[in-house]
């Protein structure tokens, strides 16, 4: 009996799935698919929590529910059993890969040091391309905020957006040339 080859991506990497998880449990059942020797990617974003006696840093899931996990699709029982986790986001009992592009920005958008947040799925608008700055090459949907450009970059599969503000000399059209 021949042995199914995984799926792989054109890189040679396994793909990228979100799983969909408990809420307020992120960090946990990313810390056991770890365990259990899975990469996991968890988006975070900081924020500042303000009681009457104190202020107080929190990293928080900028996707709460949500975690991505790079696993073979033909062996999900690991994950699915997996304290946590609901289900493997995809189209009816078959998980759908998410696109590398997409969790490449998100990545991109995190590490650049600039102030991001969560923000509602945007499914129309003008699509951008960031022509400077430290988010060059980044490919998002542009709306404007009191005075103020945001990128708005989305995971399409599991319809969830991430909003950084950018300077307006950053953006130019797709389909323009630089």
């Amino acid at each position: 009996m021949p042995v199914a080859e995984p799926m792989l991506h054109p890189d040679g990497q396994l793909p990228w799935f979100a799983l969909f998880v408990r809420t307020r449990h992120e960090k946990g059942v990313a810390s056991a698919l770890g365990q259990k020797g899975y990469r996991t990617f968890l988006p975070v974003y900081s924020v500042v929590h303000r009681w009457s006696d104190r202020l107080k840093f929190l990293d928080l899931p900028l996707f709460p529910g949500y975690l991505f996990c790079r696993f073979d699709p033909k062996d999900q029982l690991p994950i699915l059993v997996t304290s946590g986790v609901w289900r493997i986001v995809g189209v009816g009992r078959t998980p759908c890969p998410v696109a590398p592009a997409e969790l490449d920005a998100i990545r991109s958008i995190l590490q650049s040091g600039l102030a991001a947040a969560r923000c509602p799925y945007v499914q129309e608008g003008d699509r951008v391309c960031i022509d400077g700055g430290p988010l060059h090459g980044i490919v998002g949907i542009v709306i404007k905020r009191k005075n103020m450009y945001r990128l708005i970059v989305s995971v399409s599969l599991i319809e969830r957006s991430v909003a950084v503000e950018v300077d307006q000399g950053w953006l130019r059209p797709l389909g323009v040339a630089a």
